[in-house]
């Protein structure tokens, strides 16, 4: 438990800043996560990085978050981005005619859906950030307090399992926890913030109970994910954590939820 504080206060001291600062410097912090996420990804599924699959998995990716703002690097491009990525996935499946199936179209289809579960949820988190400091602030904290009242609650009343083919430690109790937590959250954000103009308070406190099922559900996602591929950590880079992949699980979800819900 000490490693595990200790090291989520590093993280926080190091990723906070660059939150409050905007710009550039958290471009480039949600580039190097997300490029983590995508290695631990490979790695559970024991997927070689250094291979042409991985070097178009990679550029794909980021080419993914790359900013509206950058979107000019396109300009020469008939529809831009979109059509970069239908490229990757061309040459991901040509890799597999190449290979002689050495590299199969359950291979494609991985590296295809790995960069997306990675890049949707990174590419939001900059949208978001890009939409106003307020909005970022309020997925992580509802996210954090989500996944402590979860903690807690579970650690001090579960006693009903959850989902325990996935998730054996999760609870019933944890899960109304943490939407509890997450409740919390949301009117403290509508009191002193400008985040609910335009808004009713229980029209936000409805979709902070959707968001905090998603944070929830994001992190059974990467437990099944993990499950599926008999790792108990998706890396080692978080001691006391496990891998970046296993902090931000619930973000890849929440990001772009906050945007479908049009709450930004």
């Amino acid at each position: 438990m000490k490693q595990r504080i200790t090291t989520g206060i590093i993280a926080a001291g190091v990723f906070l800043p660059l939150v409050f600062i905007g710009g550039l410097p958290f471009v480039i912090i949600i580039y190097l996560m997300a490029t983590v996420c995508l290695f631990e990804l490979f790695r559970m599924k024991q997927q070689s990085v250094i291979s042409l699959p991985g070097f178009f998995s990679f550029i794909l990716l980021w080419v993914f978050l790359l900013p509206s703002e950058y979107s000019f690097i396109f300009q020469h491009i008939d529809g831009g981005r979109t059509e970069i990525l239908f490229l990757g996935l061309f040459l991901l499946l040509s890799l597999s005619v190449l290979s002689k199936n050495g590299f199969s179209y359950e291979d494609v289809a991985f590296c295809v859906l790995s960069v997306f579960y990675v890049g949707i949820g990174f590419s939001y988190i900059i949208e978001t950030r890009e939409a106003g400091l307020v909005y970022v602030l309020f997925g992580l904290l509802l996210i954090w307090a989500t996944d402590s009242g979860a903690y807690f609650s579970g650690r001090k009343f579960g006693r009903r399992k959850l989902w325990p083919d996935i998730s054996p430690n999760k609870t019933v109790e944890g899960f109304i926890g943490g939407i509890l937590s997450a409740l919390l959250v949301a009117v403290i954000f509508y009191q002193f913030t400008d985040l609910g103009t335009g808004i009713s308070i229980w029209l936000l406190l409805f979709y902070s109970i959707i968001l905090s099922v998603f944070v929830q559900l994001g992190d059974l996602v990467e437990s099944a994910i993990k499950r599926h591929f008999h790792v108990k950590d998706s890396g080692t880079l978080l001691p006391g954590h496990g891998g970046v992949l296993d902090r931000v699980d619930s973000w890849l979800f929440v990001m772009p939820l906050l945007h479908f819900l049009q709450l930004i």
